[in-house]
């Protein structure tokens, strides 16, 4: 099976590709935008510019406070804290695009109960892990996005997920992208005779989930457009 490449690093930088989805019979195109929540600010203007030629806006964003969420956050939130870093986190103020919006995340609750349900030892190796994460990226700046590759087959890291491991991602990931097609094959059932352009906003993580999901609707990738993130130093 040939990847559909997601995300890609190179000598000139990591950029990300708007993948622009479509199915047999017609329907609604499908273009996902796999977002880094750190990147050079010309990424999200152009990204934004691509918005507001869309007809509907599928959204990423936990709904409502969330302590969890906020913790973890803060694991890439350093690093424009970083001033040589060049680097923003996504400002797009999608509210006021005055395109319609669709947001199928969890709440704040949902993800704050789900990860208290998380064995014991996961959620001590989660909390550890947030402040040398932090420190980390604050330090790494930039270069911790410029070796990022994302695809849409299996990765090595999926496929030896323990079971500690794999009731976090399923939580983090799974469950999310869960709500994110069934809102999606709402709106593909819902408007199957219009010919309008969906937007699918979410995290590069969770696009090789979301393709599949896809796939399973009939639709396939047609084409990429490139968008560079984060330049070379």
């Amino acid at each position: 099976m040939v990847a559909v490449q997601i995300v890609e690093s190179s000598v000139v930088g990591t950029r990300c590709a708007v993948l622009r989805c479509t199915r047999r019979g017609g329907g609604p195109v499908v273009l996902v935008f796999p977002m880094l929540h750190v990147a050079a600010p010309e990424f999200y203007r152009e990204v934004e510019r691509q918005l507001r030629e869309c007809d509907l806006l599928v959204v990423e964003g936990i709904i409502g406070d969330s302590a969890v969420g906020g913790a973890l956050t803060t694991t890439y939130k350093v690093i424009p804290a970083n001033d040589d870093s060049g680097l923003v986190e996504d400002d797009i103020p999608y509210d006021d695009l005055g395109v319609p919006i669709v947001t199928p995340d969890l709440t704040g609750d949902e993800f704050d109960e789900g990860f208290g349900k998380l064995p014991w030892k996961t959620k001590l190796f989660t909390w550890a892990a947030v402040p040398v994460v932090s420190v980390g990226q604050f330090f790494a700046g930039r270069r911790a996005i410029l070796n990022l590759e994302v695809n849409d087959l299996p990765t090595r890291s999926e496929e030896l997920r323990g079971e500690n491991l794999d009731e976090f991602m399923d939580l983090l990931l799974d469950r999310r992208d869960e709500r994110v097609l069934t809102a999606l094959a709402e709106i593909v059932r819902d408007r199957a005779e219009e010919k309008i352009d969906v937007a699918v906003v979410y995290g590069a993580g969770h696009v090789p989930g979301i393709l599949r999901g896809l796939y399973k609707l009939g639709y396939r990738v047609v084409s990429a457009d490139w968008v560079m993130a984060v330049p070379a130093e």
